[in-house]
């Protein structure tokens, strides 16, 4: 039996990255997957998962799309116990001053809007159906202070933050769980150029060094602490922002402090 087995679970942005490997690993835990992607590559996704999963191409922070996947979701297996928004865009790394309202306005349609649309449309089918469920919120360290983003994508992510707290509160005596996972730097699509350039120039030890790790994640890093939260061994767990960071947000920006040294 694995964790998961014989839950139906959705999972937006689940081309790449942490999606992928989150319904990959949901799969295997014995879930029905439910896929969404603004990317025709999400069917390639569900077709490596095979009878398991079902996919559709979305746009996370369209309205009528989101109740669409819900609607495909409950139409193919009658109802949702899992509902992961993952999907997100970064925005790029503009200041305060470069930044555009038509760019801060379509990272917060896709970022903040999209997953509310998640609990909106999943939260409502999983209360209306009275046996609860646990909904996943991606954030970011970036939500939490500043230096992991651009404006408009740390406003976005801060907000997913609070609008999982917000809706654990209001969905009280519904047995429907919010969290949200707070990514670090990970190697998915949006972090590429990144990593890319780290390797191509032979430095990718110097990925991620600012936290005491002193490396970045990989997507099944990510989708380990997803599973936990949908799973039922989180039953108690709820309305909570978890950091999976490498311990970077642990510590505000100090000379670090070796063990045996001194600080200077």
């Amino acid at each position: 039996m694995g964790a998961l087995t014989g839950k139906i679970a959705i999972i937006t942005g689940a081309a790449s990255g942490i999606g992928r490997a989150s319904a990959l690993r949901f799969a295997k835990e014995g879930a029905k997957v439910v896929l969404g992607d603004w990317s025709d590559s999400v069917h390639e996704v569900a077709k490596e998962i095979g009878d398991a999963a079902t996919a559709m191409q979305i746009d996370a922070g369209k309205e009528d799309d989101v109740a669409a996947i819900v609607k495909l979701a409950l139409d193919t297996h009658g109802r949702i116990d899992v509902a992961f928004a993952n999907a997100g865009i970064s925005g790029g790394m503009e200041g305060i001053f470069d930044n555009t309202v038509e760019n801060f306005t379509e990272v917060l349609r896709v970022n903040l809007i999209g997953p509310w649309l998640m609990v909106k449309h999943a939260g409502k089918a999983m209360a209306d159906s009275g046996n609860g469920g646990s909904i996943i919120l991606t954030a970011s360290v970036a939500g939490i202070r500043s230096g992991a983003g651009g404006p408009p994508y740390s406003a976005s992510k801060a907000g997913v933050i609070n609008l999982t707290k917000v809706s654990a509160q209001q969905m009280s005596e519904t047995n429907v769980r919010v969290n949200a996972i707070c990514p670090g730097l990970t190697e998915t699509g949006m972090t590429k150029p990144t990593f890319d350039y780290a390797k191509e120039k032979d430095v990718m030890h110097k990925v991620g060094r600012l936290n005491p790790l002193r490396r970045g994640a990989q997507p099944e890093e990510l989708s380990n602490v997803a599973l936990f939260l949908a799973s039922d061994e989180a039953s108690y767990v709820n309305g909570q922002a978890i950091a999976v960071d490498g311990g970077l947000s642990s510590s505000h920006p100090v000379t670090r402090q070796l063990t045996g040294q001194t600080a200077v």
